[in-house]
């Protein structure tokens, strides 16, 4: 598991610069850069959006790469012992990147 650091504040499940949702999903299978990658676990606060069900920010949590170019992907897991993931004031999961993708 990775120390996650989540500057997407327009996320639901951003809490402090932490995630409450457990585990994430970073996509870009074809990612040569960071602006190639996204967290596809985005999902944008809106009004009154209903926090995660864990409500429990975690520094640690799972998270599960489709850049396969990544350094730090090994079959599909991300093995970083640090990620940064970026976007503030994301609307979609497009406007999000994993800044810890570095290309192989």
């Amino acid at each position: 598991m990775a120390q996650l650091d989540c500057t997407v504040d327009s996320c639901v499940y951003n809490k402090s610069e932490c995630c409450c949702k457990g585990d994430i999903m970073v996509g870009g299978k074809h990612a040569h850069q960071e602006d190639d990658t996204c967290c596809e676990s985005f999902a944008e606060r809106r009004g009154d959006s209903y926090m995660s069900a864990l409500e429990h920010p975690c520094k640690t949590i799972s998270i599960d790469c489709e850049a396969a170019k990544c350094v730090y992907n090994s079959n599909y897991k991300c093995f970083a012992q640090h990620v940064d993931i970026k976007g503030s004031g994301a609307e979609d999961c497009r406007e999000t990147l994993c800044a810890t993708f570095k290309e192989r």
